[in-house]
């Protein structure tokens, strides 16, 4: 197993870590053994690996919804406390969205949905709106506020779901294959949403089989193999064909063309390698104007 410490990395203690993690379901063999994962402040991480790696259930134990069966789950650099003051502290600091957004909408309209988990911590009505508007705001869905949930397209259910995340002030928020099931059109309108949370400071974990997403956007990755959570700077992981080939993840398409680039003398050592095709014709276009 390979790992960073992310707490000598960004000079200050992960906001949330598991530290030595197991996990069995009842009657079940070990989904997760042995986990060491630490996520700190200010960064994008992709989460990948096969079906049934572990992926879902290793977010549900960094958010508290599953306990878990070895190790511990830390907050601050302090164990968790499954009790109702501990989790609740849990919740205000860490918030998962799953992948189906319609196991996470049931209020009537839009705006009722988001308003549901401030309205749960007690806040004042004045501070329960401003964080609603807020939301919205984030997710560029602050014309759906009335809208009724069941009348929401796919895409408008995905960015209502996150937003009744982003209502709670997550300083992490995790998210299920957030982008599964939309078209290019809704994906580029969901990244420039988290693009514009992590502006703000929010912390993001993202669990995705897309290779290519992954290098494009996080800044680090967490590949679950056999052997273990492997963790490090995206492009080194994704570069890595012994990992990708262990944990059934294709060779992303960015890293080729960099493999390419650099075989016939293109890409010099050290340079920005293109991640999106965009890229790869600015980088073209330069070499032509050179």
């Amino acid at each position: 197993m390979t790992s960073q410490d992310p707490t000598t990395a960004q000079g200050s203690t992960p906001v949330v870590e598991l530290v030595g993690a197991g996990f069995a379901y009842e009657d079940g063999p070990a989904v997760l053994s042995g986990v060491d994962f630490a996520v700190a402040e200010g960064r994008a991480i992709a989460l990948l690996g096969r079906n049934g790696s572990g992926k879902t259930t290793l977010l549900r134990l960094l958010s508290g919804g599953l306990r878990c069966g070895s190790g511990s789950l830390r907050l601050d650099g302090a164990e968790v406390a499954y009790d109702r003051r501990g989790l609740t502290r849990l919740r205000t600091t860490v918030q998962l969205v799953v992948q189906d957004p319609d196991d996470q909408l049931f209020a009537a309209s839009v705006a009722q949905d988001v308003s549901f988990g401030p309205m749960n911590l007690g806040l004042p009505e004045e501070e329960v709106r401003l964080r609603v508007s807020e939301a919205l705001e984030a997710l560029d869905i602050v014309a759906l506020a009335d809208r009724p949930t069941h009348l929401l397209s796919y895409g408008q259910r995905k960015r209502a779901a996150i937003a009744g995340a982003v209502a709670m002030r997550p300083r992490v928020l995790i998210m299920d294959e957030p982008t599964a099931g939309l078209d290019p059109h809704g994906q580029e309108r969901l990244l420039d949403a988290l693009r514009r949370l992590r502006e703000g400071g929010t912390t993001v974990v993202m669990a995705t089989h897309d290779v290519d997403l992954a290098l494009r956007w996080a800044d680090e990755a967490a590949v679950l193999a056999p052997s273990g959570l492997h963790t490090g700077p995206v492009a080194d992981l994704l570069a890595d064909d012994a990992l990708l080939a262990a944990a059934r993840l294709r060779r992303p398409w960015g890293t080729a063309v960099a493999r390419l680039l650099r075989a016939h003398g293109l890409l010099g050592a050290g340079a920005a390698e293109p991640r999106t095709p965009e890229e790869l014709d600015a980088f073209t276009g330069a070499l032509v104007t050179e």
